[in-house]
């Protein structure tokens, strides 16, 4: 409808609704497309909602045709790494083949620009740090490889239909919104950040540590954390990027500095003053020991301010005024 209308799958969840806002404020009109499985209703605040699933290629069709987008953001999936490995048919049900019932419906309607929210987990177990867009690709979990699966659907869709795209492959999306007006809130949530916080606020159980036997300094896992509001800009940047003209991207995003499971614990304990409550659990399948980015082609194309807020003082302050503030529960 708008010359500025772009569509958002998965804009009701964590990442896609700080982007929407983002989008919101570069100019964009976002249209969110969300199923509501995993997203929340409330999170959809800078533009409207199209409740649909990916695999829906008739509703897909009908949004598309309702708003004629200039781009489309590519969201909505499954992200857990452990339950990949239990339930691969769905990951590759939602991730590759919802994926594509998306990819064909932008190149149906003449959608020349799609940025798609790819992830680190395509890299694997990576024999050297930090991990370049160059490092081979060789994912551990079907999440990882469902999302490799999809970035070659995009490769292979340019070269035979023309579709322009940026691929986004970003390690550890954390925080909130520096503003206050969304944050990370799931009915079951598997983040360690949030998790963490949790527990030290005493308003969840103990944090399990999964592994602290990892080849690390420490024992526990390795993670380049970046601020979900550089994230979502990033996304904005990237439209903004393929709107101009410019070729497909594969893009890593994250801020070079790795920081362990139990980094993360320190700095909680600091920032509110009591211990995190913790309990020792078995490694999670599926997941290396160190990740950590070289995000310098990210910085170049999409500004070297990518990374601004991305510390992670500010990570634990954003997500603590969030939880402390908000007692969200409806969807």
């Amino acid at each position: 409808m708008g010359a500025k209308d772009v569509i958002v799958t998965g804009g009701a969840g964590y990442i896609g609704s700080h982007t929407c806002k983002a989008l919101a404020a570069a100019g964009y009109n976002p249209v969110t497309y969300d199923n509501l499985s995993l997203g929340n209703r409330w999170a959809v605040r800078w533009g409207p909602l199209e409740i649909g699933d990916i695999r829906d290629r008739a509703r897909l069709a009908e949004v598309f045709r309702h708003y004629r987008p200039v781009g489309v953001l590519h969201f909505a999936a499954l992200a857990l790494v452990g339950e990949s490995v239990l339930a691969p048919a769905r990951y590759y049900d939602m991730n590759v083949h919802g994926a594509q019932c998306v990819f064909d419906t932008a190149r149906f309607f003449d959608v020349g620009a799609v940025v798609f929210s790819s992830t680190c987990a395509v890299y694997g177990v990576p024999a050297r740090l930090p991990i370049t867009e160059d490092t081979p690709q060789v994912p551990i979990n079907p999440y990882g490889a469902s999302k490799l699966m999809a970035e070659r659907l995009l490769r292979d869709y340019e070269t035979a239909y023309g579709l322009r795209h940026v691929a986004l492959r970003y390690f550890n999306a954390a925080g909130a919104d520096p503003g206050g007006e969304i944050g990370e809130r799931r009915e079951v949530e598997t983040h360690l950040i949030p998790l963490a916080v949790e527990a030290c606020l005493g308003l969840g159980p103990a944090l399990k540590i999964l592994g602290a036997d990892h080849p690390t300094a420490d024992g526990t896992a390795v993670r380049d954390y970046i601020h979900v509001t550089d994230l979502a800009e990033a996304h904005a940047a990237g439209l903004a990027l393929l709107l101009r003209g410019e070729g497909s991207e594969v893009l890593n995003l994250g801020t070079g500095r790795g920081v362990s499971v139990r980094e993360v614990i320190a700095a909680i304990e600091l920032a509110v003053g009591q211990p995190v409550p913790i309990v020792a659990a078995p490694r999670r399948e599926g997941d290396p020991p160190c990740l950590v980015a070289d995000a310098t082609r990210a910085q170049k194309l999409l500004g070297p301010e990518l990374v601004m807020r991305s510390n992670l003082g500010s990570i634990i302050d954003t997500a603590l005024r969030w939880r402390r503030d908000n007692r969200l529960s409806a969807r």
